[in-house]
């Protein structure tokens, strides 16, 4: 069994290399072999379907009351957010049932065609941004990646998903490190996640729909912290 893992390790790494720039949207590798390795690696060992679930683990059950609370604090912080130039800001649910929100940013306001690396109408958003994030440290902070299902030229389908994912990975980190790069706390933000071409929110079968698809979403959503002040009623 070792032998068959190791020899199917050694064909992906070839091919992965094979790979060129993604038609359409995207970027080559450029991360590095670190990164792809790791994502080879859980394919071949085991991979597991990806959750994006949001919320803290709160240990028992909310009342209606604190729930109440929390979705009048989760207004304030939505209209805070819908400050923030080039965010798409709603309000959804967490894995608790307390209100969130969700703040989502097309790629194509982030990111150049074919990198990672952030743009400048981006750093506009993303300090203004920030500085939501930092008048809200009871928020807990989730970062989500995604791009369209579109391939790579010389990869098949499963190259090609691969790398997407890889992709989604680095574009949600350079959101998460320029937030921290600005003074949001480390603590604040629990999870940096790409997530690829899974959860589309539109119809790949159309360019528009494959734009919408390529995003980075922000959650923003209560910590324990906030359930006890809601508990204790001194949540504004």
């Amino acid at each position: 069994m070792k032998k068959i893992k190791l020899f199917t390790l050694g064909l992906c790494l070839l091919t992965i290399f094979g790979c060129q720039t993604k038609q359409g949207t995207g970027a080559g590798i450029g991360a590095g072999a670190g990164a792809v390795l790791g994502g080879i690696l859980g394919q071949v060992i085991g991979h597991n379907t990806k959750s994006t679930a949001i919320g803290a683990a709160i240990g028992a059950a909310v009342g209606a009351g604190t729930g109440a609370i929390i979705g009048h604090h989760m207004d304030k912080v939505a209209e805070q957010a819908r400050q923030v130039p080039n965010a798409t800001v709603e309000t959804t649910t967490d894995a608790n049932g307390l209100q969130a929100v969700k703040v989502t940013f097309d790629n194509g306001i982030l990111f150049s065609t074919s990198s990672s690396t952030l743009s400048s109408s981006a750093r506009t958003s993303l300090n203004k941004f920030a500085q939501v994030m930092k008048n809200n440290t009871d928020c807990d902070i989730a970062v989500q990646g995604y791009t369209d299902n579109q391939g790579w030229k010389n990869c098949n389908a499963e190259q090609s998903y691969q790398k997407n994912l890889d992709l989604s990975q680095r574009r949600a980190q350079a959101v998460t490190n320029y937030l921290t790069g600005n003074g949001v706390s480390y603590s604040q933000i629990k999870s940096t996640t790409g997530y690829g071409e899974d959860n589309p929110v539109a119809s790949n079968s159309t360019a528009a729909g494959r734009r919408e698809n390529r995003r980075v979403e922000v959650y923003m959503y209560a910590s324990k912290a906030m359930v006890n002040k809601a508990n204790n009623g001194t949540l504004d």
